[in-house]
């Protein structure tokens, strides 16, 4: 019977932690320039440091999906490459924070 009391628990913190995460409010960044993004994310991969990137998508109530950071592993003329070889196409990008600056 202790056991599930623990269980209970555990899975009510869970779900109110998956609340707060789905109520979570991510401000909009300024939208920066084409030229502006790709001139951080080139500092930034030469330099091997890690950014903040806010993306232009937003779910069905418009708000802005979390932000992301990461180390930037590669890039091309039209994608970034971050963590687990994912590929994020420039356009997508609204904002790009240098990590350090933030903290």
């Amino acid at each position: 019977m202790k056991c599930q009391g623990f269980y209970l628990s555990d899975n009510a913190a869970a779900l109110n932690q998956q609340n707060q995460q789905l109520n979570a409010v991510y401000v909009p960044r300024p939208q920066q320039s084409l030229a502006e993004i790709t001139q951080l994310l080139e500092d930034a991969y030469q330099r091997q440091q890690q950014v903040t990137l806010q993306l232009k998508t937003v779910d069905q109530n418009n708000r802005h999906w979390p932000d992301i950071t990461t180390l930037i592993h590669g890039y091309n003329a039209n994608d970034i490459v971050i963590d687990a070889d994912q590929f994020i196409p420039l356009q997508e990008i609204r904002n790009v924070a240098d990590k350090k600056a933030e903290n």
